[in-house]
């Protein structure tokens, strides 16, 4: 069973996603396992301290590395793979999702507030994932992103024709358009190859108007 740990100041943020449609019925069939952890758990001070003013002077606080060291030294496997969501970090892609399925355990370290002493970075964590040229105000979501994608890998989580059909994901395309019932909607009219039975076409088609997105 292949198990992802989520390791936040916010672990209740998280935890709705994770129990909700796929991914909560793949935890019910025991085909992956999400936790979150509050990394409040490993601080050492009554406060439960997890972040201070940054060396150097500068607004807001930074995240220490201590509880982070702490956490990751107790919930670490073997085959693991420890990743720092970062904004300044490579953008995650499909085929990173695909690597990372090959981990029995992958641990996602959140950051909050200035972002996370450096150290932890280049100390505890294997790799930093971003998923755009953007700021969030934390990396819960981040996280859950590449969780949803890592976990679409992982044999049971998904219908096996589901994943057949993405080659497009590994090609540089995106998904082709998909249309349902009724054929017809305010003169809006589903393209005829689609009806046509005609699977060399249709094939066709898709692979068309994925190049062109």
């Amino acid at each position: 069973m292949k198990k992802f740990d989520i390791i936040t100041v916010i672990p209740d943020a998280v935890t709705p996603y994770t129990s909700a449609s796929i991914l909560g019925r793949a935890q019910e069939a025991e085909h992956i396992v999400i936790n979150s952890h509050d990394l409040r758990t490993w601080t050492t001070d009554k406060h439960k301290t997890v972040d201070d003013t940054p060396y150097g002077g500068g607004a807001g606080m930074v995240m220490k590395v201590e509880p982070f060291d702490k956490a990751v030294n107790d919930l670490k496997g073997e085959n693991a793979r420890v990743v720092i969501t970062s904004a300044s970090g490579k953008t995650f892609t499909q085929e990173d999702a695909k690597r990372l399925a090959g981990y029995d355990q992958v641990i996602f370290l959140c950051g909050r507030y200035e972002g996370i002493d450096h150290r932890v970075e280049e100390h505890i964590a294997d790799e930093a994932l971003s998923i755009g040229n953007y700021v969030l105000t934390g990396g819960e979501l981040p996280a859950l992103v590449m969780i949803d994608a890592i976990a679409r890998m992982v044999p049971g989580v998904v219908q096996a024709g589901s994943l057949e059909t993405e080659s497009h994901t590994t090609e540089g395309y995106k998904e082709h358009p998909q249309y349902t019932k009724p054929e017809n909607y305010n003169e809006w009219i589903v393209p005829a190859v689609l009806l046509s039975g005609d699977h060399k076409k249709i094939a066709e088609w898709r692979e068309e108007e994925s190049k062109k997105k």
